[in-house]
């Protein structure tokens, strides 16, 4: 940029370089976070994360904004790429809780058969492994919708606030400070849970969905304003709340490849949403894509749940049927 070489397909390929690294770097970022604190603390820690990447997200955009009114579009980025190195310098002086004993050679000999058929697992293995799991399948999907059709915010309220509001870059740039702070603040909040459940990521997740679609019938920005609160708010405990299931649920050694697996879908989200989304907001415009994108969630969720209980029913009555069953000989021969 700064010798005016930058071109589409130079920049095409650098988001390729930076999209390639942050697949690999997303997992072992999370991976080494478990090794820094207790099991017990993870919730907490990842809480911490999210509310340090939202304050970030505030700082950084001044920050940005400052550097490139006085320095330059040049400058900006150099500086965030001299930012990496701060974070790399860290690394060597990271102490993890608990060491990771690594078997190998004889020592594998008194292993358990099971850990050893786990620790040889292959990637096709594990997404197997993934695809067992109801309550990662389920996690998967109400974080794929919620990514698809409630958090494209950067084309919703954009579109929205420019448009049908009337308002420009500055309304937007509150809009985006709003959101960052309702993400702080649910990032605190998330970060007392300390065994969230897959239905409790649902339950929010199509609350915030649920504040969307009132958002797409705001008249003003200050309507906007008040419920972009607390629909931030909520997104961020649920988010909170999914990641820490996804780094809780599986086993230690299973965890690594689980959230390769979770990387991989998270991609497919990330090319499948801003076109279906785009496709929506031409045939609805921005206010009908939130209202739609919204009760699209916050229904798929609701019928998740049906059936869910629906299946989960019959069996709880057959066990109770069997029980009075065999209940009933225990007191006809004590009679």
């Amino acid at each position: 940029m700064a010798t005016d070489q930058l071109g589409l397909g130079v920049l095409m390929a650098l988001a390729a370089v930076t999209g390639l690294i942050a697949t690999v770097d997303g997992p072992a970022c999370s991976l080494l976070g478990n090794d820094l604190v207790h099991a017990e603390d993870v919730p907490s820690a990842i809480g911490v994360g999210s509310l340090v990447h939202n304050a970030g997200r505030l700082a950084g955009a001044a920050l940005a904004g400052v550097t490139v009114g006085f320095l330059g579009t040049a400058a900006a980025y150099a500086a965030n790429g001299l930012s990496f190195l701060f974070v790399a310098s860290v690394i060597p002086f990271l102490r993890p809780v608990h060491k990771v004993v690594r078997r190998a050679g004889n020592d594998m000999r008194n292993a358990d058969h099971a850990d050893r058929a786990d620790d040889d697992m292959t990637v096709r293995q594990g997404i197997a492994y993934f695809m067992r799991r109801p309550r990662l399948v389920a996690l998967a999907g109400i974080t794929g919708l919620s990514a698809v059709f409630g958090r494209n915010y950067g084309l919703t309220l954009a579109v929205l606030v420019t448009g049908p509001l009337a308002g420009g870059a500055g309304a937007f740039g509150t809009v985006s400070t709003v959101l960052a702070v309702g993400g702080i603040i649910g990032a605190v909040l998330g970060a007392r849970l300390r065994k969230p459940s897959v239905r409790l990521v649902g339950t929010l997740a199509a609350a915030g969905a649920l504040l969307q679609a009132v958002a797409g019938f705001s008249p003003s920005l200050a309507v906007l304003l008040v419920l972009v609160l607390p629909m931030a708010v909520v997104e961020s405990v649920s988010d909170t709340a999914g990641t820490t299931v996804l780094q809780t649920d599986p086993p230690a050694h299973m965890r690594g490849r689980v959230l390769g697996v979770w990387g991989t879908i998270r991609t497919v989200w990330s090319l499948a949403g801003p076109p279906a989304l785009g496709l929506l907001m031409e045939l609805a415009g921005a206010r009908g894509a939130l209202v739609a994108g919204g009760l699209i969630i916050a229904g798929a969720v609701g019928a998740g749940f049906v059936l869910r209980d629906r299946r989960s029913a019959p069996a709880v009555v057959l066990r109770t049927e069997e029980g009075v069953a065999a209940a009933q000989p225990r007191l006809g021969t004590a009679a």
